[in-house]
């Protein structure tokens, strides 16, 4: 059976419908009728999708709002060099480098923007990367916090939960308050121990002024505390004895406005020039002078240590305290406390209390009724908080 021949075979001839031959080209009566080369066709072109115009490689960069990152993997850093704030100052970080060491250095650096909603305060160990060659003009970065050893922090008031972090990697405390002018605040100080105990740093109380007061019937609200003491007058500053309390450790000085610790910084490291207030006369109050943290080293032919001076504060909320902290701090008394029935609050009136029994029956000796009211005293200044 014959087949029939394809339609526009080679030996076909174009018909007067087909403008165009199978090769997409004009025919031979109808090339004189086109201009300029067949390719420059829109419709003559083998391929619409030119190459030039293919915006699958396009990248778009992310915007801060309204869109996720590209990608959520962040260098390692692993070159960066670890140093010591020292001070904080509207966004910028002054940072010790190689401490103790003959490349010692301070360098001037911000805080990377994956820190931003972090708190990062005096005494934190941070990793830096960028210019860490301190030269006058360079700025570094903040790429991030080293976990921390101690965090001290106190509230706006007893009910607000929201903490201001005053201080990290701090392990003593060094409470100073004024035998008169102003007149020393048992609670306050009650406050600052709760707030010591719970962040795991040592208290340490320096009395001054003790040439305008008698000083014993303050200190014996603390008797039965562990609690080292240096009274300091007109007759002169204990400094070698609080200098050598301090070598080795890094050590926060807070109290009450008007107190003399600025006067006690400046002595302890000469040529801080701390700015030193006074008291009003009338409301018996002091100045804020010191209106930032700021770590100071130590120098004594004994060794090193850091003194961190802190703004004067007239109120030190506890809405952050873990109560189970304070007890901790009684190393005897939380012993027989885990005799004590679950929830003691360890008050007066609290039933079936181990300590108050073992008081009572004089199991902690001479000492133990002063240690469980000084106890029962810290508790107290937090309970009505909860």
């Amino acid at each position: 059976m014959p087949v029939a021949p394809a339609a526009n075979g080679p030996d076909d001839p174009v018909g007067p419908d087909d403008p165009v031959g199978p090769d997409h080209s004009t025919g031979p009566d109808h090339t004189d009728d086109l201009v300029g080369d067949p390719g420059d066709i829109w419709w003559a072109s083998p391929d619409d999708d030119e190459p030039e115009f293919d915006e699958s490689s396009v990248r778009v960069r992310a915007g801060r709002k309204g869109s996720k990152p590209r990608t959520k993997t962040r260098p390692g850093h692993e070159n960066a060099l670890t140093g010591r704030i020292l001070s904080v100052d509207r966004g910028r970080y002054t940072v010790m480098l190689d401490e103790n060491l003959p490349t010692e250095r301070r360098i001037t650096t911000a805080r990377a923007s994956e820190l931003r909603k972090k708190a990062v305060v005096n005494g934190d160990r941070v990793d830096i990367v960028g210019d860490t060659t301190g030269a006058e003009g360079s700025l570094a970065r903040i790429v991030r916090l080293v976990p921390r050893d101690t965090l001290l922090r106190r509230s706006a008031d007893d009910t607000d939960a929201v903490e201001r972090v005053i201080v990290a990697n701090a392990d003593q405390m060094l409470i100073v308050v004024a035998a008169a002018n102003p007149e020393p605040r048992i609670r306050l100080v009650d406050r600052y121990l709760v707030a010591a105990y719970d962040a795991g740093v040592k208290p340490i109380l320096c009395i001054t002024k003790t040439d305008l007061a008698d000083p014993a019937a303050f200190l014996a609200n603390f008797a039965g505390l562990d609690l080292p003491v240096f009274q300091s007058g007109e007759a002169g500053m204990p400094i070698e004895a609080i200098s050598a309390a301090l070598i080795g450790h890094d050590t926060v000085f807070v109290g009450h406005s008007g107190v003399g610790k600025s006067t006690l910084v400046n002595a302890l490291v000469p040529g801080t020039n701390r700015a030193i207030g006074v008291v009003n006369t009338v409301t018996g109050r002091g100045r804020h002078t010191s209106s930032s943290t700021v770590s100071l080293r130590l120098e004594t032919e004994a060794g090193r240590g850091w003194v961190i001076d802190t703004p004067g504060v007239r109120s030190f909320g506890l809405g952050h305290i873990n109560t189970d902290n304070i007890l901790k701090a009684f190393t005897d008394l939380a012993t027989i406390a885990e005799r004590c029935p679950r929830g003691c609050t360890h008050l007066p009136g609290s039933p079936d209390c181990a300590i108050v029994e073992a008081v009572e029956a004089g199991e902690l000796g001479d000492t133990g009724r002063v240690r469980l009211d000084s106890l029962q005293r810290l508790l107290a200044t937090f309970a009505p908080a909860r």
